[in-house]
């Protein structure tokens, strides 16, 4: 019934552009939710990249992406995605969308707060 669904992962140099995809299902944009990436590296734990909340004025990231990645909604599409900008070596990991109902103005990266969670999709930076 609610479903999100990662696409567009794939590989980046040092300093190049990824955009990744959220797609929602079961819900829209529209709908008192929160979306929020993740990423996840060997070794290390889950963290939070960022979140938007529905009124999309409300942004809370991470401090090693601030500047350089932005969640983007696309109401066409339906989706939320990820655009990560001057990418880094340490940027490289599986990413993962989830969701949370919430009518607050702002969002959190705790993964607990999330109960829809996408599969992931890989994020590679190769030099």
């Amino acid at each position: 019934q609610l479903r999100l669904v990662e696409s567009r992962g794939g590989s980046a140099h040092p300093g190049g552009s990824l955009r990744l995809s959220c797609t929602v299902s079961g819900f829209t944009l529209e709908d008192n939710f929160v979306i929020g990436w993740f990423r996840q590296t060997p070794g290390k734990e889950r963290e939070g990249v960022g979140c938007i909340t529905k009124y999309n004025n409300s942004h809370n990231y991470l401090d090693s992406v601030k500047d350089r990645f932005v969640i983007v909604k696309n109401y066409a599409a339906n989706s939320a995605d990820l655009q990560m900008n001057n990418l880094k070596t340490e940027d490289a990991g599986i990413y993962f969308c989830a969701a949370y109902s919430s009518r607050s103005v702002g969002c959190v990266r705790s993964p607990d707060m999330y109960s829809i969670w996408g599969q992931g999709t890989p994020v590679t930076i190769s030099s």
